[in-house]
């Protein structure tokens, strides 16, 4: 066959092997990097030999991870990275030097690698992590913007940045060992060189060079000049002595700040994808599926200690930073495989002898197995957190470094607003709440976001919206309202639960990022949740019809029978295996478990309304499989209970604990015709001192105490010996009329007990909530 008729079938071989093992992988919902390495893997001469000469096909490759770097320039911001700037900067630099040191260490001492310089090129490899399995983990999951997902990003950037200056130092290793320092030396001189002329280009000549194109009109032209800068570039730092990769980037970095940086990329982009399909094809050749499978085990444990490894140096050095431990953990795990960059690095490696063939293939072959255990590892943190926070003495760990970074002067007392987020939407919530004289409380974690708050002189607390101590610091317990307008779906529902566990009256509402969280949310106990695409469709239709003649009353009336109904009828139809495969997958993140209701459990016969189960137990029924084979996803206030079901419960292990003393009569379930109160015991409280058994509430006024809620701990049908508190709140249940007389003394504080009479009929609203007025639980 012809050299270059064989060079197109070899090319086709490879682009359809990529694709396949690609949609392969996205079926199995993995990262489609993984399959352009399978399908590399099935048709190199090490699996069906389809493709024997790999030269002509890796050259074409090096172009594909000249274009990554490149696009990786072009796309990298000081924007972002300011944002978290101390852990990513310090942090990342810090565990790239931790990483290539104790793998260097390492390596010498146990006889993996013959020299140091050796060892400290494995190091390099394996400091290096996954960008693109990482963010495309974080954005499926709706992460990006969360604290851990930022921490993660920023390290990554500077990894990223690392890389050019690795392969800049890369070549220099290569000299003889009393020679390298000064390999070095020259290496990181030319960098510098080649830098300091990027700047001075990036500054004079690639902006009216890259205006000159855009004038043109023309988006071949534009293209054809802007791959031409990329490869010439590239080009010229490998005459100097460099790599083309390092090029790449730079020419990237030299883009990125001019204002044709987002049409660079998008131009770009397909150019950059074919290559890089082709990059990762070659690599997933020169994989040896049958060297694999011959030192399984050893690979395995390679990918145990890098993971372990990687673990141990970033977990310790994010905490250091003084985050929380939870993301300190979270961003360990999320970080602790080896990433695409590597099979670059290593590469180079063994074309200038500083591994040995087998070192090689062993460093793909664990890098593969870490990029395939990686999402599956994202994807089984918020289980394990949820599992280890239903355990006390696991959650009082975790939430231990939890606590608020800092908190403003002067913050409200009572009757405020808090604001989880000061995002966009957050901003606008406490403008105009203050344009109505309404004092706020905003609870963010982004650095930038606490110092505009500090310039504008708006009360803050600096941490997590989801901590119960950060909440507490906040005052929830005495505020009005809350508005939570957080980035990402699990910190919104955590954020929501644990309010409602401080202060179950209060008026919550929620910002929905996805309309399949809508019901969710509702049912977590929401007064009110708000889709922005579903709130933006109806004020402009509300707009266009009332243009058209229609009365501005109907119109009105309408958008708020839809907001009512939760927007069901903007909401795409689902069939009930949809509703319950995305109901599963959202408590799957929480604390949740299927519960067998008794044959002759008080409960059955109840409505949910009647049962309050989240008043009263804490938890929040997401579902029920009745025992002839129906299954209702979110129930409403009107279900019935019934003997034999089955329900799915959403609670920590002592809430759940409650609602089965509940469900099988260990405690008494309040009839159906009673209601429930909180009422707060004042300060300085004559009462403060006495037991629950020395008040006789139930004797005396025909009510029960079914909880007592005290800084933040609950304490649920608590026994006679509870000594009542100064600032306790107390949950009340029996008669409007016994409650209203109940409610009258303890707030009055009266050191002596009145008798029972009739008492007026001022019930207060927000406190008293009618067994018939509740929403589901």
């Amino acid at each position: 066959m012809q050299e270059d008729f064989r060079l197109i079938v070899d090319l086709v071989v490879v682009l359809a092997a990529a694709a396949g093992g690609g949609l392969l992988a996205a079926l199995l919902r993995q990262p489609v990097l993984l399959g352009y390495l399978l399908g590399g893997a099935i048709v190199g001469p090490a699996g069906l030999g389809l493709v024997k000469e790999l030269i002509q096909v890796e050259t074409l490759a090096q172009f594909g991870a000249a274009f990554l770097l490149f696009a990786l320039g072009v796309e990298f911001s000081l924007n972002e990275l300011r944002k978290v700037q101390a852990i990513s900067l310090g942090g990342g630099a810090l565990q790239i030097l931790s990483t290539i040191g104790i793998t260097a260490l390492v390596s010498v001492g146990i006889g993996w690698v013959t020299s140091p310089t050796q060892g400290i090129f494995l190091g390099s490899i394996l400091s290096l992590s996954s960008t693109a399995v990482v963010l495309k983990c974080l954005m499926e999951r709706n992460e990006t913007e969360t604290l851990h997902g930022r921490v993660m990003l920023g390290i990554l950037v500077v990894q990223d940045l690392a890389l050019g200056l690795m392969l800049a130092v890369l070549p220099a290793l290569e000299a003889p060992s009393g020679e390298i320092g000064a390999a070095v030396g020259v290496a990181l001189l030319k960098t510098a060189m080649i830098a300091g002329g990027a700047i001075a280009a990036g500054i004079w000549l690639i902006p009216p060079l890259l205006r000159l194109l855009a004038r043109t009109e023309s988006r071949e032209l534009f293209l054809l000049g802007v791959v031409a800068l990329c490869l010439g570039i590239a080009l010229l730092t490998e005459y100097l002595g460099l790599s083309i990769e390092m090029g790449a980037f730079i020419a990237g970095l030299m883009i990125s700040e001019v204002e044709y940086a987002d049409q660079t990329l998008t131009y770009v982009e397909p150019i950059r994808d074919i290559f890089a399909t082709l990059f990762f094809a070659a690599v997933g050749m020169l994989i040896d599926p049958r060297f694999i499978w011959e030192n399984l085990e050893l690979i395995l444990g390679l990918v145990a200690l890098v993971f372990v490894g990687k673990f141990l140096i970033i977990a310790p050095l994010v905490r250091a930073f003084r985050y929380p431990l939870k993301t300190a953990l979270i961003t360990g795990l999320g970080l602790a495989q080896i990433g695409e960059f590597s099979f670059v690095l290593a590469s180079k490696g063994q074309v200038l002898g500083l591994v040995s063939r087998r070192v090689y293939l062993l460093i793909l072959g664990t890098t593969a197995v870490t990029l395939v255990f990686t999402p599956f590892v994202l994807r089984l943190v918020p289980k394990v957190f949820a599992w280890a926070e239903s355990v006390p003495a696991l959650r009082n760990w975790l939430e231990g470094g939890e606590g608020p970074q800092e908190i403003s002067e002067a913050l409200p007392q009572k009757d405020h607003v808090v604001v989880c987020g000061y995002g966009r939407v957050g901003r606008t919530i406490v403008r105009l709440l203050r344009e109505n004289n309404y004092p706020v409380v905003v609870i963010d974690q982004s650095e930038q976001r606490i110092q505009k708050l500090r310039e504008e002189q708006i009360p803050y607390v600096y941490g997590n919206a989801a901590s119960v101590h950060v909440m507490t610091a906040a005052g929830v317990e005495q505020a009005r309202g809350m508005a939570i307008a957080l980035p990402d779906a699990m910190s919104t529902r955590l954020c929501l639960k644990r309010a409602l566990e401080l202060a179950p009256d209060l008026d919550v509402v929620v910002r929905a990022a996805q309309d399949k969280d809508i019901e969710l949310l509702y049912q977590l106990g929401a007064r009110e949740v708000v889709q922005p695409e579903f709130e933006a469709s109806l004020e402009l239709s509300a707009h266009l019809l009332i243009g058209t003649g229609r009365s501005t009353t109907e119109v009105l009336q309408e958008v708020t029978e839809i907001r009512n109904s939760h927007y069901r009828e903007l909401r795409p139809q689902q069939d009930s295996k949809d509703v319950s495969r995305d109901l599963q997958a959202a408590t799957q993140d929480m604390n949740s478990r299927w519960y067998a209701l008794p044959d002759q459990s008080p409960l059955t016969g109840m409505t949910l309304e009647e049962a309050d189960l989240r008043r009263i137990a804490g938890v929040s029924l997401m579902a029920i499989q009745r025992r002839e084979g129906d299954r209702i996803d979110y129930p409403d206030a009107q279900t019935v209970l019934q003997s034999g079901d089955r329900l799915l419960l959403v609670g920590d292990a002592s809430e759940i604990a409650t609602f089965k003393d509940l469900a099988t009569g260990e405690v008494p379930v309040p009839a159906k015709d009673l209601s429930c109160q909180w009422v707060a015991v004042p300060d300085a409280s004559p009462l403060a001192g006495q037991t629950l058994g020395d008040l006789d509430l139930t004797q005396t006024y025909a009510v029960q105490v079914q909880a007592v809620r005290r800084e933040g701990q609950f304490i649920r049908f608590p026994d006679g010996s509870i000594e009542i508190q100064a600032g306790d709140r107390l949950l009340l249940c029996g008669t409007l009329y016994h409650l209203n007389h109940a409610y009258q003394w303890i707030t009055a504080a009266s050191p002596i007990l009145p008798a029972l009479s009739p008492p007026t009929l001022s019930v207060p609203v927000m406190d008293t909530v009618p067994r018939g007025d509740r929403e589901a639980s």
